[in-house]
């Protein structure tokens, strides 16, 4: 075999190599995914990849995909550290997580799930999956006293306070097939060290697609969404009557807000720093992919007074159904529809990582888990091509690195062999030949 082919059979092996490698360590655009925090593991649960048909749940492509990103390392949002966990035993989508204080498990609740290997998606859902992600097991825990009217619920966000006790409002038990849904407006509650369900009393309008936010004092705040009005008709939530929950004596009120123009908004995220801002992101005006405005807002829980953060929104990317969490200053958001890109009838999904350091609302492109300030370029709504292309740029890179090293490597043989005279063998020179080897 000469050069020429020993350096083409090199750098095929490297391409394959690297390119199998790289593509089982990136995750496919989604959204409709729950996301939560342990320790320093960012975790990311099923979601949706369908770009066609968001009215018709149904018609989806669930995935049953777990992803973590440690964030005790440092990284370029360009280029994340993605790792990939056992799956779910289910497909699993619009539901919601939310971790225990007290062992550190997560609790998927609600939602909408399909069975593997089947051919068709299941629309109810057994009530609470648990993942122990030290030993990555899933488990389906037998609940006392478990409403059964919950299994088809979805559109909700439940939190869990510091006694392990899960607060799940509203929801809609919804197909997206136009079939007959019903809004809910009932608080259940499930105490996870008992596992013990509970249903309160209705005692006002529900709600969906919001967010809900557990303040210290035990106070859960519920903005944005949908509330309904009668079984079947909802309306978009108003940012300025904000209903809160008292965990403490389970008693419901509504805070009137003041302060800048916020406009309502479903599919949007919300995170509370530890002043006691609830920082919320994202999400639609309506059904026809219209971005709500402003795209970010601050709510101060104290006086109860919106503002906007100084955030680029020309650079902003434009989400919805994403992921948001905070850590230290930073808030982490991840895939979600690109709504600038999309329309009723098709939807563009990303998988790229944005991070907000919320103490400059600045974009962040270096993640460095020891700092909480940075100075970088904002990513634009064309970061999910352009990591496209700095993931071919790296990658080329390293192709490139290995076939220099291999032709260095063969051209060093070869001149090491040239070193010596070249020799036919005849009778009586073999040991001449292997003297000089």
């Amino acid at each position: 075999m000469n050069l020429f082919q020993n350096i083409q059979s090199y750098l095929l092996i490297i391409i394959l190599l690297f390119f199998f490698v790289n593509c089982q360590n990136i995750p496919k655009p989604r959204y409709l995914q729950t996301s939560s925090l342990i320790g320093n593991r960012l975790y990311f649960f099923g979601g949706d990849f369908s770009t066609t048909d968001s009215s018709n749940f149904s018609a989806g492509n669930i995935t049953n995909e777990v992803w973590y990103l440690d964030l005790s390392s440092s990284f370029n949002t360009a280029t994340p550290p993605w790792n990939k966990d056992v799956g779910m035993p289910i497909g699993y989508f619009l539901g919601a997580s939310c971790v225990s204080p007290i062992d550190h498990s997560v609790f998927l609740v609600g939602g909408m799930m399909f069975i593997q290997n089947t051919a068709n998606i299941n629309l109810g859902s057994w009530p609470v999956y648990v993942f122990n992600s030290n030993i990555s097991l899933w488990t389906t825990p037998n609940i006392i006293g478990f409403n059964s009217s919950f299994k088809m619920r979805n559109g909700i966000q439940p939190v869990i306070d510091n006694y392990g006790k899960i607060y799940t409002f509203g929801g809609t038990n919804y197909t997206g097939n136009l079939s007959s849904f019903v809004l809910y407006n009932d608080m259940s509650i499930l105490d996870t060290t008992s596992m013990t369900w509970s249903t309160l009393a209705i005692s006002i309008n529900g709600l969906l697609y919001y967010t809900a936010t557990l303040l210290p004092n035990g106070i859960i705040v519920y903005i944005g969404g949908l509330i309904s009005r009668s079984v079947i008709l909802y309306e978009l939530n108003s940012m300025y009557e904000i209903q809160t929950f008292n965990t403490k004596n389970y008693n419901w009120s509504t805070k009137v807000a003041s302060g800048a123009s916020i406009g309502s908004r479903t599919g949007h995220s919300a995170v509370l720093t530890q002043n006691g801002d609830i920082i919320i992101y994202g999400g639609l005006w309506n059904d026809t992919h219209t971005p709500a405005t402003p795209y970010i807002a601050k709510l101060d829980t104290s006086s109860w007074m919106w503002s906007i953060p100084n955030v680029s929104q020309i650079n902003s990317p434009q989400l919805s159904y994403h992921s948001a969490v905070l850590y230290g200053d930073y808030m982490i958001m991840a895939f979600g529809q690109i709504l600038s890109m999309s329309s009723i009838s098709y939807s563009v999904l990303s998988n790229s990582l944005y991070i907000l350091d919320i103490k400059n609302y600045t974009w962040i492109t270096l993640f460095n888990p020891n700092q909480s300030t940075s100075n970088q370029t904002p990513p634009s709504d064309n970061h999910l091509h352009n990591d496209l292309f700095i993931g071919i740029g790296i990658g080329a890179g390293i192709v490139l690195l290995g076939v220099f090293s291999v032709v260095g490597f063969l051209l060093y043989k070869r001149k090491k062999q040239n070193q010596y005279p070249k020799f036919i063998p005849t009778p009586g020179t073999t040991d001449r030949i292997n003297m000089m080897k």
